[in-house]
């Protein structure tokens, strides 16, 4: 290839990302700007079933009634029991049948990793994303404790949270895309 054409492509393709890029900002409502990655950085907190990005810290069951009375029972009721908002304990064997399913993170949720996700992502309802990771590890703790997943001394942090094994972890189907 000449350096002719090769100069020529490359001003074609530059032409082409810059219509392209015009075309985009016409088809926008031209609102906001885009977030900067340190504006992002404290929203990409996700943990997923595997327990990658979990962050330092512990808590155990004792220390989560502690936080659970002071921030979570006004909602979920003593013990996690519910009202005015979900139960969190119980509901072991209703799934299947043909009563309304009771689900709660003992008897739907697969994961522990991902009530950690949603306690620190969305509680308490009214102060999301206050509670410091110890209090989320301890709260965690105290409701698995309470479903019977987990004894009375266990502690929970970024090693053992990803090794409890949930009731219903095997209750659900693979969904993949395109099948």
């Amino acid at each position: 290839m000449s350096m002719r054409n090769a100069l020529l492509i490359a001003v074609s393709g530059l032409g082409l990302a810059m219509a392209s890029a015009g075309a985009i900002a016409a088809e926008s409502p031209n609102l906001g700007r885009v977030a900067t990655p340190e504006e992002i950085a404290p929203w990409d907190i996700s943990i997923g079933p595997d327990g990658v990005g979990l962050p330092p810290g512990s808590g155990a069951p004792k220390q989560g009634e502690a936080v659970f009375a002071a921030k979570c029972v006004a909602c979920h009721g003593e013990k996690g029991a519910g009202k005015p908002n979900d139960q969190l304990v119980g509901g072991l064997g209703t799934l299947p049948g043909d009563k309304p399913p009771v689900k709660t993170v003992g008897s739907f949720w697969p994961y522990a990793t991902t009530v950690f996700d949603y306690v620190r992502r969305a509680m308490p309802h009214n102060e999301s994303k206050s509670l410091t990771n110890d209090e989320i590890y301890a709260v965690v703790a105290y409701i698995l404790n309470l479903n019977g997943i987990i004894a009375d001394i266990d502690t929970m942090d970024a090693r053992t949270l990803p090794k409890v094994k949930m009731p219903n972890r095997d209750g659900f189907v693979t969904f993949s895309r395109g099948k």
